[in-house]
């Protein structure tokens, strides 16, 4: 008889308090518990509104971009942040020569994505739209030296780049630097770019890929947007426009020489 009653009162479902739950996971998350209840609640709430605002701002507008290589200097350096318009080339316009753009890589300048866990790419992917870090290797920023159907030749015999039979003073160029060291004789084929860094003895570009697949040309749907302002630091703040050394430059199928 004790055995069975002591058994039948160790059986009895316990009846939790009001609010007992709740305090306990307040006890074992304090401070989860004071940003969700205290006076911090407002200014998590607009923390994450804010942070949900600048992501699609970035993804759909303007994206900070950090340069990680000298393979643009002196346009660009290393630890700039620069400032993306993505909405550049949506409206019926194109990437022209002498435009500074950023552009994924993939099928012309890298084979394949990188591998990794997909969760920690997306963290990655996110904390670099936002300019904290540097992109995915498969981001590049080059100029655009040339558009579908420019036949590009270097060098002549002032050891300059010619575009569609008019030699192009490269005014961006890196003090020192020649052109191209490495000759070539290419067309551009529709719907792609030919694209080149201004540090051009440092600069891993479309000359470095012209015999891998893709030929080292960029689709223009691989362009992601075009760099126009120099964010950050603030002593560097300026615009980046095009260049007018491409201005004397025909239309393709208007070559000479």
């Amino acid at each position: 008889m004790d055995t069975e009653a002591q058994h039948t009162e160790r059986d009895l479902p316990s009846t939790p308090q009001p609010g007992s739950e709740r305090g306990s996971r307040s006890a074992r998350f304090p401070a989860l518990a004071a940003l969700l209840e205290g006076p911090w609640r407002k200014a998590t709430a607009l923390f994450a509104v804010c942070l949900v605002f600048l992501l699609l701002l970035s993804h759909f507008v303007l994206q900070p971009f950090l340069i990680p290589s000298g393979s643009m200097e002196p346009t660009l350096k290393v630890g700039d942040r620069v400032l993306v318009n993505k909405l550049a080339y949506r409206f019926g316009s194109h990437p022209a020569r002498g435009d500074v753009v950023v552009f994924d890589g993939r099928g012309s300048f890298t084979d394949e994505p990188p591998e990794g866990n997909p969760v920690g790419r997306a963290l990655r992917s996110a904390v670099a739209s936002l300019g904290l870090r540097e992109p995915e290797g498969n981001v590049y920023v080059k100029r655009v030296v040339g558009v579908g159907g420019d036949r590009i030749v270097c060098c002549d015999k002032g050891g300059r780049v010619r575009v569609n039979g008019t030699p192009v003073t490269e005014e961006y160029v890196h003090p020192g630097d020649a052109p191209s060291q490495v000759p070539f004789d290419i067309v551009v084929p529709d719907g792609t770019l030919f694209v080149l860094g201004d540090h051009r003895s440092r600069s891993s570009d479309s000359r470095d890929h012209l015999g891998s697949p893709g030929g080292g040309m960029v689709p223009v749907d691989h362009v992601v947007g075009r760099v126009d302002w120099i964010g950050w630091p603030f002593g560097r703040w300026s615009g980046i426009g095009g260049s007018g050394a491409f201005a004397r430059v025909p239309a393709p199928g208007g070559a000479h020489g």
